[in-house]
C-alpha cells in the first residue's frame, strides 16, 4: 500500500513565501510516509491580478520552479505532483496552467495542461481563466507503483469523460483552487462521483481560504476510496491530508461490482 499526501495552501501574492510554505509542508508530507504529494492548484501565486501569473511563467524544462519541485522529489525521495505552475504560451499575454509529475529521483516524467478553462460569473463575483490561459489538448496518465495515476486539474472535475479517457486509474488527481461559492455547493459530491464511477481513489489538494487579493478559495483537500468514501479531510488553512491506496480493496470493489466491465458507451 503507498501512502499519499495532499497538500493545502492559502498561497500569497509572494512566489519566494508560497515556496517556502510548499517546502515546510512536502517534507511535513513525506515525514508522515507519503510516497506521493500532491500540490494545489496555482501554489505558487494568488496574484492581485489575473495578469501577475505571466512574470513568473516559465519557459519548459527550466527556471526555479521546476528546479524547486524536481529538487524536492529528489531529497525526499518522493512522487511530487507538482499542483499547478504556469509555463510559457505560444499565445501572447498567456500562458499554460501545468502540472508536472517528478518521480524519486527528481526526473519529470509527464506534464499535464489544464484542459478546461473555468469560466463563472455571478453578481459581483467573475472568473474567465480563457483570457489568461492557453488550453491543453492531451489526456495525460502516468505509471507508478501504486498503479495508473490519472491527471485533472480543478474545472476539469465536471468534465466525466475526461476521466474515462483515462482508461482504468488506482488514483486520480485532482490539484483545485475551487471557489468558495462553486465548491459549496458542488465540490465533494462531484469528487465522490469521480471515485465512484471510475472505481479508484482520488485525492484532491486544494487552495483553501481568504487570500490577499480577495478571493476566497473552498479548501476540503481529501482523499476519497474506490466505494466513495472520504478518508480523510481538511476543509480550511494550510496542512496535509494522508492515506493509503489500498490495492486490495480495490480490486474487491472491482471484483464484485464490475461497472467499469459493463460499459456500454
Amino acid at each position: 500500500m503507498m501512502k499519499v499526501a495532499a497538500i493545502q495552501m492559502v498561497s500569497s501574492i509572494a512566489l519566494a513565501d508560497n515556496m517556502a510554505t510548499a517546502k515546510r509542508l512536502l517534507i511535513a508530507a513525506a515525514g508522515e510516509g507519503a510516497g506521493l504529494l500532491l500540490l494545489p492548484e496555482y501554489w505558487p501565486l494568488m496574484g492581485l491580478q489575473d495578469t501577475d501569473k505571466l512574470a513568473i511563467a516559465e519557459p519548459a524544462g527550466s527556471g526555479p520552479m521546476q528546479e524547486f519541485l524536481a529538487e524536492m522529489a529528489r531529497s525526499l525521495k518522493v512522487w511530487i505532483i507538482g499542483g499547478t505552475i504556469p509555463l510559457q504560451s505560444a499565445e501572447a499575454g498567456k500562458v499554460m496552467n501545468s502540472t508536472l509529475v517528478f518521480d524519486p529521483q527528481g526526473v519529470q516524467r509527464v506534464r499535464y495542461d489544464k484542459i478546461h478553462l473555468f469560466g463563472f460569473s455571478k453578481g459581483e463575483e467573475s472568473y474567465e481563466e480563457a483570457r489568461t490561459i492557453t488550453a491543453g489538448e492531451q489526456v495525460t496518465t502516468f505509471e507508478t507503483e501504486a498503479g495508473r495515476v490519472g491527471l485533472s486539474i480543478c474545472y476539469d472535475l465536471r468534465f466525466p469523460e475526461l476521466f474515462r479517457a483515462m482508461g482504468p486509474c488506482s488514483l486520480i488527481v485532482v490539484p483545485a483552487a475551487f471557489t468558495y461559492t462553486t465548491g459549496q455547493a458542488h465540490w465533494e459530491i462531484l469528487l465522490r462521483a469521480r471515485a465512484i464511477e471510475n472505481q479508484c481513489y482520488v485525492l484532491a489538494s486544494g487552495q483553501g481560504g481568504k487570500h490577499l487579493n480577495g478571493r476566497r478559495t473552498w479548501g476540503h483537500s481529501m482523499l476519497i476510496d474506490p466505494w466513495g468514501k472520504i478518508i480523510a479531510e481538511l476543509p480550511e488553512g494550510e496542512g496535509v491530508v494522508s492515506g493509503k491506496i489500498d490495492a486490495e480493496l480495490l480490486h474487491q470493489i472491482r471484483a464484485s461490482l464490475p461497472a467499469l466491465q459493463h460499459r456500454k458507451l
